[in-house]
């Protein structure tokens, strides 16, 4: 009898462990990053890690200064408090490439990034943007990058096609 107990005990016990085996048919790892900042204004998840393609641009219409379409990005405010800041800049660094504008990295050669506010002005990198208004609430911060061509029409400059990367990284301030 005794036996027979021990015997059902077991089967039992394995029966359990069983499913709970079964149960785990995948797992993994969550990680939620981020920061805490001294600023009237949130940035968007996403929008401080931003990658923005720019295709494959022709090396003819880079000659001479040529320049491709523009792309638009964007930089999303939440939550601003508007009653303490009025207005944002942004500042833009990275490696210097040609009249101010972003270098590029890689096979290609011979063009830069040349980056736009939302007016369509140039902005210089390392020089702060003209200030943008700030409203109570949610913001978006808009510009434009497009590769232009290194040389001009007078003093042209080999295009070195392949592929490139230019990296900027993007400061807000609100004066």
């Amino acid at each position: 009898m005794e036996l027979k107990k021990i015997a059902a005990i077991a089967m039992l016990a394995m029966g359990v462990s069983g499913v709970a085996n079964a149960a785990d048919q995948g797992s993994g790892k969550i990680t939620f990053t981020g920061s805490i900042v001294n600023a009237p204004c949130s940035i968007a998840p996403n929008q401080d890690k931003q990658e923005i393609p720019l295709g494959q641009v022709s090396n003819t219409l880079l000659a001479g200064g040529g320049e491709q379409k523009a792309e638009p990005f964007s930089i999303e405010l939440l939550n601003c408090d508007a009653a303490t800041k009025h207005t944002v800049t942004t500042t833009f660094t990275g490696k210097a490439g040609v009249d101010g504008r972003l270098g590029i990295t890689g096979e290609a050669s011979g063009a830069s990034i040349l980056l736009r506010d939302a007016s369509g002005k140039k902005i210089e990198l390392g020089t702060a943007t003209d200030a943008q208004t700030l409203n109570a609430g949610d913001n978006t911060l808009q510009f434009s990058a497009a590769l232009k061509g290194d040389g001009t029409e007078d003093a042209p400059v080999a295009i070195g096609t392949g592929a490139f990367t230019a990296v900027t990284n993007f400061t807000l301030a609100y004066p």
